[in-house]
């Protein structure tokens, strides 16, 4: 592989005065950019297309978010016709009347190609919308929230209320090419009721993923929203005419009957559509239509079906006195590689390979944990999942000022026979190119397969290899 183009990007009203950009967000399908400012601000950008003839430049129409701002994630309504195009909503979560209570800010992108403030419907207890404000969510907002979005499914983890909140959301109106009449229904489907803290929160592929210490834990997100309801189960709820997207969560079309793998060209190889089938509405039997949802409870240490923890690596290490002390890691980051394989990053810098060996909605899901050999203390991480490829790339930062592209079998990987025989029996991640920045590397986004943003201090820069 070699760089075949690489440019830096102009940022838009440059000043002495500006906020410096401290996070990036991207959203594929529909290249949409989210950069946070040092102030907790956001600016907000569709058709971002850095690697076209006009890369130097952002697009000019862009939409600001005002600070406070604590987290964000991108989310795509797709509604239960799967040839359609889903549509990409912007969240932000900030605090409210001091914190007591998180302020949940909405923007949908218009046909027009602008963010605008999206109109929300919701009805349940301790949620409301406030036209000028938001919804406002009657929890804890206290230090730190973090949010995880996927289609039709949104998680919001507290950690001063010790809890991961799932929500569902569904897309209605916009008929003709209306953007005014379109609304956004918002449903709270799950409450998790947390034990530890969680250190990193991810939902892909129809799986709600949380990054613990020493380890993984593993939520069936269909399981979730179902809840335990035992008159549910025994009516054979019609999944694949339920709502909310019945879980499948990604872009794996040929297995769940919905389009082609047909990739829609962006001008970056490996972009493609995502579809989903579902709306917040559920069939059983012969009723269809709005039925009140279970705000189903579970725990974070759950041991009922539908559930798993999978542990990391302990690490040894000797003292003075020759005893060895077992020195426990977090898993601090979590990215989809397939349906049922994930890269974990812990907190001593190695990488992970967690593979699920059933998702069937119902049973006992299992799982197991591989480390993968260390190329280098890892910082940051970064994928575009494609589920038609048997390799895929992963671009891997030390935080300072270079990214090693690498190359992962996910199958030999996962196919490798567990032990402690040594890091020679470990899965080799071979590094096929290395990128080097001038400036110390904050985040890696990947923008595509063959394509990443970096950046570094307070400049961005955006990479295609071949």
């Amino acid at each position: 592989m070699v760089v075949v183009q690489a440019s830096k990007l102009t940022l838009p009203n440059p000043s002495l005065f500006s906020p410096h950009i401290t996070s990036v967000l991207f959203e594929p399908s529909s290249l949409s950019l989210a950069l946070m400012h040092s102030d907790s601000s956001f600016s907000l950008y569709p058709s971002f297309s850095p690697l076209s003839s006009s890369s130097s430049s952002f697009p000019s129409l862009h939409t600001l978010i005002p600070s406070p701002s604590s987290s964000s994630t991108f989310l795509l309504l797709q509604s239960s016709n799967p040839n359609s195009t889903p549509r990409v909503l912007f969240i932000v979560s900030g605090p409210r009347k001091a914190g007591s209570e998180v302020l949940l800010r909405f923007y949908i992108l218009r046909k027009s190609k602008a963010f605008a403030k999206a109109r929300v419907l919701c009805s349940q207890k301790d949620l409301r919308f406030e036209s000028n404000l938001g919804v406002l969510v009657n929890a804890k907002h206290g230090v730190s929230i973090k949010l995880a979005g996927s289609i039709n499914y949104f998680a919001m983890y507290s950690v001063s209320s010790s809890k991961i909140w799932v929500f569902g959301a569904k897309m209605e109106g916009g008929d003709g090419g209306d953007d005014d009449s379109v609304v956004v229904k918002l449903m709270r489907c799950a409450v998790v009721e947390c034990s530890k803290p969680i250190w990193s929160l991810s939902i892909s592929f129809g799986f709600l993923l949380l990054g613990e210490e020493n380890g993984v834990r593993v939520f069936n997100l269909r399981r979730l929203v179902k809840g335990r309801d035992n008159k549910a189960k025994s009516l054979k709820s019609d999944i694949r005419g339920s709502s909310l997207p019945n879980g499948i969560i990604g872009n794996d079309y040929r297995k769940h009957g919905a389009r082609d793998r047909g990739s829609k060209s962006h001008g970056i190889e490996g972009l493609s559509e995502v579809t989903c089938n579902g709306d917040v509405e559920w069939k059983i039997g012969k009723h269809r239509g709005p039925v009140k949802q279970m705000n189903a409870k579970f725990r974070q240490d759950d041991r009922d079906g539908g559930v798993c923890f999978v542990a990391l690596k302990r690490y040894d290490v000797e003292t003075k006195s020759s005893a060895k002390v077992s020195i426990s890691t977090k898993a601090v980051s979590i990215q989809a590689l397939s349906q049922r394989k994930f890269l974990v990053l812990d907190s001593a810098g190695d990488l992970h390979l967690l593979c699920l060996d059933n998702s069937v909605v119902g049973a006992n899901m299992t799982g197991h944990m591989r480390q993968l050999t260390r190329t280098m203390k890892v910082q940051n991480m970064a994928i575009h999942p494609d589920v038609s490829m048997i390799s895929q790339t992963a671009w891997i930062s030390d935080g300072h000022n270079t990214v090693h592209v690498v190359a992962i079998d996910v199958d030999n990987a996962s196919n490798a026979t567990d032990g402690n025989d040594g890091d020679d029996k470990l899965p080799h991640l071979p590094v096929v190119q290395v990128i080097f920045s001038g400036e110390r590397i904050q985040d890696v986004i990947s923008l595509a397969s063959n394509a990443v943003l970096i950046l570094g201090q307070g400049s961005l820069y955006a990479y295609a290899i071949s």
